[in-house]
């Protein structure tokens, strides 16, 4: 397709950690988000007919910059930071379509915000207000917990592991590393006894999970790695990078279970859903990565699925979200794909029956009609 034969714009993404860091000083913080980002770029003229498509309607051209396009994330990033130019690193940080505006007072927060929309209004660029925050004392962004006490990994990067349950069966313990753990399974007991030492160790083992050295600042240079599973109670993913020598992995997690509509798909959806969950999860590190990253699954269908000639509708619109990505799927043996699928087997993820996903928006559904069929008659 086209990003095969296009020539990479290597534009810098800006260090994230390196960039709040410079700001540790602020107090008060404030979010914006922007609206339909890519699409307010206007493609060169002449150049249209590259992003040609066909429809039964028709042959169309973009005249926009649409999601997808493997030069995408690097020219907007290169058109925000023309636009904060004297003002990035002195109290705006801006990652593509995501602004933090960091002040060490109020008052010159007032200002700082003012400046910051007045300049996105000069420009025709608006912000989701429901995904905005502003003058707050502490904000998630990007991955980053970030405060007046400093910058960390935001929780819920590791939330899957930290809020693992009691372990409660023969067989859930039996998945699981830990001396005294394993030590409750001596005798082959036919029920499992929960001891004292045994919940130290079980916190400390998700302790060790979460934390240094287990836990790094990701580095776009380096290569991403997604493992992803689904199982019929859930989905679960593992993002990691290898560093240093010999490469080890250090990674974050991902889990949820599936909605009611969701748990009555079949198998390769369901797999494809862990992957489209799992990129969309960490998309803000994944987009702008400098290798194309690898997505591991169990599944091996999934290593087609861009190149499948006959989808669904919900596949269609699944797989058109992924061709903003540049990324290869590797299918790798159930049995050496634990981390994921433990994930995603969490005995304490029932299916969610109380938020079933609407099929179709409320706005085209009727209310309901009263008929008496013997009057009728």
């Amino acid at each position: 397709g086209l990003n095969n034969v296009t020539v990479k714009f290597r534009y810098p993404l800006p260090l994230v950690p390196s960039a709040l860091e410079q700001l540790r000083e602020a107090t008060i913080y404030t979010k914006l988000d922007l609206r339909s980002a890519y699409i307010l770029i206007r493609i060169k003229e002449g150049d249209e007919w590259k992003t040609a498509f066909i429809t039964t309607r028709g042959h169309y051209e973009y005249q926009v910059m649409p999601y997808g396009l493997a030069n995408a994330p690097a020219v907007f990033q290169s058109f925000i930071n023309e636009i904060f130019e004297d003002l990035l690193n002195k109290y705006v940080i801006a990652y593509i379509d995501d602004i933090l505006l960091c002040s060490k007072s109020e008052a010159e927060h007032i200002d700082h915000v003012r400046t910051v929309l007045s300049r996105l209004l000069e420009n025709q660029l608006y912000v989701k207000a429901e995904k905005c925050e502003f003058h707050v004392s502490q904000t998630s962004f990007l991955g980053y917990h970030v405060s007046h006490h400093g910058v960390k990994m935001d929780a819920t990067k590791v939330q899957a592991v930290t809020e693992w349950p009691q372990l409660s069966t023969i067989k859930e313990l039996q998945s699981t590393v830990a001396s005294p753990l394993t030590a409750l399974l001596k005798g082959k007991p036919k029920k499992l006894k929960w001891t004292e030492e045994a919940s130290l160790a079980f916190a400390s083992l998700k302790e060790r999970f979460t934390s240094a050295p287990i836990l790094k600042h990701p580095d776009p240079n380096l290569t991403f790695v997604v493992e992803v599973d689904a199982s019929d109670c859930g989905i679960g993913a593992v993002l990691s990078q290898r560093h240093g020598q010999p490469g080890k992995l250090y990674p974050c997690a991902f889990s949820r279970k599936l909605t009611s509509a969701e748990s009555h798909y079949d198998v390769g959806n369901k797999e494809l859903l862990s992957m489209k969950a799992a990129i969309e999860e960490w998309r803000h590190w994944v987009e702008v990565a400098t290798h194309p990253f690898q997505v591991i699954t169990d599944h091996k269908n999934l290593e087609y699925i861009r190149n499948a000639k006959c989808l669904n509708p919900r596949q269609a619109r699944w797989t058109l979200f992924f061709t903003r990505f540049q990324f290869t799927v590797t299918y790798r043996p159930g049995s050496k794909n634990g981390k994921a699928d433990a994930l995603s087997r969490r005995h304490d993820l029932p299916i969610d029956n109380q938020n079933p996903d609407p099929i179709l928006p409320p706005t085209v559904i009727l209310e309901p009609i009263s008929w008496d069929l013997m009057e009728e008659i």
